[in-house]
């Protein structure tokens, strides 16, 4: 299926992306910090590109127009050029699928066509309970895992099914990224402030597992993360409003859950009451209302307009949603597809269209014009 979407009306100077009232009352701590101007809408082809995935997740390219993707419930499998699935990999261990859990992001080598690694985090079964972990493992050309290895395992594992996190982004240096969630508890007691703990923390670890170090702390429930000129960037959930992208830095502190630009889903004030705080770390840009932000990207394809610009996903109340940048700051933002329900997880094909995840299980192709 092929459509068009086109915008003729021109957008108003200055206005907002419509949104809805804000939950908190807080004010930005710099301009353009929230609800930056609406940019021009752009023209873009979609169309659908694959379906009948079972709550997929995460997706990757492989190059030569293949992809791997992950559904929640365990399954991992390759999506070729012309949308076919393969069945699913074997050599995956056991996941613990229970809420948000399951198997979750996966990622490649950067050195992938010769190494022939890939990465994933999953919700690992832990006794009565689970933890986010990641591994890795080589990917056979007969579609087979081997050298199945865990690299990372989430301390203390708790029952539960919420906020794993988690996304991985391998570098080329031998390291990679792991970002956690707070597992649902940040906002009942410390384990996200506490460096005896990886709940509510980005890990930095080799990868073979080795020299795993808290990179950074204070985050919720980090489910987008990016890297730019070799800076990670971030995106995580917040509760009541106060989603946050981030700019995430080493041995720097994101203040969840003692400060929040969102409030308790019930209305009340979170931990000191207060969006930021010395010692904090601030956002880059939150939004109030949230997004539920899923994966993202930096666009560095042939659609010049787009280039440099963030693509993330959005959950509630779904979008791919664009962010202009210049330097380390928003100045703009665009929605899309907001009439596809649930997205995911972003990817850049090799030509330069982006595939979105969709939680009905489709994949779309989307082309901007």
């Amino acid at each position: 299926m092929l459509r068009f979407l086109l915008c003729f009306l021109p957008v108003v100077a200055f206005a907002e992306v419509p949104q809805g009232p804000p939950n908190a009352d807080f004010k930005p701590a710099f301009a353009g910090q929230t609800r930056a101007d609406a940019l021009p809408a752009t023209p873009v082809i979609v169309r659908e590109f694959a379906s009948g995935l079972r709550t997929p997740w995460g997706i990757a390219s492989l190059g030569n127009g293949q992809f791997v993707v992950t559904e929640r419930p365990g399954q991992m499998r390759i999506l070729g050029p012309d949308g076919a699935l393969s069945q699913p990999l074997g050599g995956l261990p056991a996941v613990r699928d229970d809420g948000q859990g399951g198997l979750l992001d996966v990622a490649v080598s950067p050195d992938f066509a010769n190494d022939r690694l890939i990465f994933w985090t999953y919700a690992k079964p832990v006794g009565n309970g689970a933890a986010t972990a990641a591994a890795r493992a080589t990917l056979g050309t007969d579609g087979q895992l081997s050298g199945v290895m865990d690299i990372f395992v989430q301390t203390p594992a708790v029952r539960g099914g919420r906020h794993f996190g988690s996304r991985i982004v391998p570098m080329p240096d031998g390291t990679v990224w792991i970002t956690t969630g707070d597992r649902g508890a940040g906002d009942r007691g410390t384990l996200v402030q506490d460096d005896d703990t990886t709940h509510g923390k980005v890990i930095r670890v080799n990868y073979d597992g080795t020299d795993a170090q808290i990179w950074s702390k204070g985050h919720r429930n980090v489910q987008g993360a990016a890297v730019r000129g070799g800076d990670l960037w971030t995106i995580e959930h917040g509760p009541r409003g106060g989603d946050e992208l981030n700019l995430t830095q080493r041995g720097k502190n994101y203040g969840w859950p003692i400060v929040s630009y969102g409030v308790n889903y019930n209305g009340s004030a979170l931990g000191a009451g207060q969006a930021t705080g010395q010692g904090f770390a601030p956002p880059v840009y939150y939004w109030d209302p949230v997004i539920a932000p899923g994966g993202m990207i930096f666009y560095d394809g042939p659609y010049a307009k787009w280039r440099g610009d963030l693509l993330v996903g959005s959950l509630n109340p779904g979008a791919l949603v664009r962010l202009k940048m210049s330097g380390n700051r928003v100045i703009g933002e665009e929605r899309l597809l907001t009439d596809e329900g649930r997205i995911r997880d972003v990817v850049q094909a090799t030509d330069g269209s982006v595939l979105v995840l969709v939680g009905d299980g489709r994949v779309l192709q989307v082309v901007p014009q």
